[in-house]
């Protein structure tokens, strides 16, 4: 399964939170979702950190990647 585009909804919602809810073993994922929760950055700013961490560990992340639309 591949990426969504960087304009699909899901970035944003995984900015404003819905990263908590992605269920994986990953410890560079579950980092970045802390990371997040404790960042003030702008929801924008979020989503295209989350987007670029998927696309550099894509090859690895093909379970949390199923996960992205249904969040």
């Amino acid at each position: 399964m591949s990426l969504p585009p960087p304009n699909h909804p899901c970035w944003l919602r995984l900015a404003n939170g819905a990263m908590s809810h992605l269920r994986t073993q990953n410890l560079a994922a579950q980092l970045l979702t802390k990371r997040l929760e404790r960042s003030t950055a702008a929801a924008v700013v979020k989503a295209s950190l989350i987007r670029e961490f998927f696309l550099k560990w894509e090859p690895t992340l093909g379970d949390e990647i199923q996960q992205l639309t249904h969040l």
